[in-house]
């Protein structure tokens, strides 16, 4: 088991690069949305991730409430069924000689009437950072160090040496900023030099803050569309669950239906034996038996023996609705077809 899982993970994941690859390589041709950053194209598949896992979630709820309701509505047809004339009809073709062809222990038996599949495990989305603090950070660091590296450079370059116990004098500050002036080509001058300094620095912190963010948005999107992927295929499989609880409803619609159709006639049928049994009593061979009681007699127990029959089936099988229950509920309809024919 833990094989087959593992090699269903593997293939889970090729799915998913495959499907990020084409997502990724088809937002990357995407014209309308040419300028969009992709930082805040990452934002946008991101929200429209969480809103796609969100709806598939609502409508997975409101399957599992209409499922619940289903239950109790068939729970309640079914009481209402044996009630109404199941049982009575049970032990009135008992008293008249028939307790050996009625399944009693198919009646009372626990069926589980619907088992869900196991539900998919909820998927976690991540929101993305647009880098721009950790950018602020590294290029103030960098900003830093390149300015500590630049004054170091020009002290080397005039044989000055630095106490970093103390501020520098006047003289030495203006000397220091007055070589990078020198340095590019340019008459000495102490605001060129600082202008010089300050450029390279700032420069410096630029780059290397757009490098953060630049990285950080392909990462960013590159991370999206995965995420975005993943969501999709959730709610695929949600959408799978929901065609199949609509399924599902239908045949609960349809078998209450027929339960409370069984109702009424095994009601009917409750009188007719009554009647029978009090007029002829119990014989001991159905031949003894007046034609047309018979006759009532005889579509009692098939009326009985249908929904004995569909009753002791679950209506699911590996989560899906089983095959074994649509043909049974398709089966107890066509006898009362054959019963309505008759008294039609």
């Amino acid at each position: 088991m833990n094989e087959k899982n593992e090699m269903a993970e593997e293939i889970h994941e090729e799915e998913i690069v495959e499907l990020v690859d084409e997502k990724a390589e088809k937002i990357s041709k995407e014209k309308i949305e040419k300028k969009e950053k992709k930082h805040l194209k990452a934002l946008r598949l991101v929200t429209e991730a969480k809103q796609m896992v969100e709806e598939a979630d609502k409508q997975a709820h409101a399957c599992k409430l209409l499922l619940v309701d289903d239950l109790q509505e068939y729970e309640e047809a079914k009481s209402a069924l044996k009630k109404g004339g199941f049982d009575a009809c049970v032990t009135l073709l008992e008293n008249l000689g028939y307790e050996n062809k009625i399944h009693q222990e198919q009646v009372t038996q626990k069926v589980a009437v619907f088992e869900p599949k196991e539900e998919l495990l909820p998927i976690q989305l991540k929101n993305v950072s647009s880098g721009k603090f950790t950018g602020l950070m590294l290029s103030l660091f960098a900003g830093t160090v390149t300015a500590v590296g630049l004054v170091y450079l020009a002290t080397e370059k005039l044989g000055i040496t630095l106490d970093l116990s103390k501020v520098p004098s006047l003289d030495v500050r203006e000397s220091v900023l007055s070589w990078f002036s020198t340095a590019v080509g340019l008459e000495s001058n102490v605001m060129l030099g600082a202008g010089i300094l300050g450029l390279s620095t700032l420069s410096v912190m630029a780059l290397v803050y757009a490098l953060r963010v630049g990285l950080k948005g392909s990462k960013n999107l590159h991370f999206a569309v995965k995420q975005f992927v993943e969501a999709e295929l959730y709610t695929e499989k949600k959408a799978d669950c929901k065609a199949e609880m609509d399924k599902v409803d239908a045949h609960m619609k349809e078998t209450v239906s027929t339960l409370k159709m069984y109702e009424v006639l095994l009601n009917e049928q409750k009188g007719k034996l009554e009647r029978i049994l009090h007029i002829e009593g119990a014989k001991s061979k159905s031949t003894e038996y007046h034609e047309k009681s018979y006759a009532e007699i005889r579509e009692t127990k098939a009326l009985i023996r249908e929904m004995v029959n569909f009753m002791a089936l679950s209506m699911s099988k590996e989560g899906r609705l089983s095959a074994e229950s649509v043909d049974a509920l398709a089966k107890a309809k066509k006898q009362i077809d054959r019963m309505l024919e008759r008294l039609y």
